[in-house]
């Protein structure tokens, strides 16, 4: 059994933000860092309530969120655990290549689909394009750190589409800007669905289990639609985070 691992974490019991909530943000951001691995264990809850004094149930609150989130888990006779590190990504105009890159996550992409074809109704409506138009259809797999993450299907006109060998190289958004296409605004829509057998065979998990979903309809600089894509995340490795601002 690995040995219980004593993190230093700053509180400012100065501020409202809860002791609860700076402790699980703490631990959080060691995971993310690395100085935490999946699999190390955490200080037992007395052990950690006294070197940070704080009462227990702060603890065993600060752990409840890490729990909640998929960042730790419980485990009888083992103690509280690390596991993967899921991907904390804010809700921006970005690409999943590029946020797991700048988080240094090692992206890597494995093309499943890469098909042109004359749009149907539905694609051409959803693309704004003429009758007859073709577009690529491009299925990818992502994983980060070597652990299979999304399912990624985009639908995108012909003419800008970058070639199948950069998709596994590289970002889709960023085969776009190497083509002079810049994409200044999204609509999105995050949601939830079961995940279907081959979505869970490709992911490494179970029929059924929770997946994360996606659809964003990208526009470039004069408006067009660039592309469409529906993605499906793993539940307990990623999670999507926004700011809420009162008006």
């Amino acid at each position: 059994m690995t040995e219980a691992r004593q993190l230093q974490v700053d509180l400012d019991r100065s501020t409202p933000v809860p002791l609860y909530h700076q402790l699980a943000q703490g631990i959080e951001a060691a995971i993310i860092r690395g100085d935490l691995a999946p699999g190390d264990r955490l200080e037992n809850e007395l052990d950690l309530a006294k070197r940070l004094r704080l009462s227990r149930p702060t603890i065993r609150q600060a752990i409840q969120e890490l729990v909640d989130k998929g960042v730790v888990v419980r485990k009888r006779g083992v103690g509280t655990q690390v596991v993967l590190s899921p991907v904390n990504r804010s809700v921006e105009l970005t690409s999943l290549f590029d946020d797991l890159s700048s988080a240094g996550m090692y992206p890597t992409t494995q093309l499943l689909e890469y098909r042109r074809s004359v749009a149907d109704e539905e694609l051409r409506s959803d693309l704004g394009l003429a009758a007859g138009a073709e577009v690529v259809t491009i299925r990818r797999l992502r994983s980060a750190g070597g652990e299979p993450l999304a399912v990624m299907t985009n639908h995108l006109p012909a003419d800008i589409c970058p070639p199948a060998g950069e998709l596994e190289d590289g970002g889709l958004y960023k085969g776009l800007r190497a083509r002079g296409v810049h994409i200044r605004l999204a609509r999105q829509v995050i949601g939830a669905k079961a995940a279907e057998p081959d979505e869970a065979a490709m992911l490494e998990t179970e029929v059924g289990s929770p997946l994360l979903t996606m659809q964003r309809t990208a526009f470039d600089d004069a408006g067009k639609v660039v592309e469409v894509g529906r993605h499906a995340y793993r539940a307990d490795r990623y999670f999507f985070e926004t700011t809420v601002v009162d008006r």
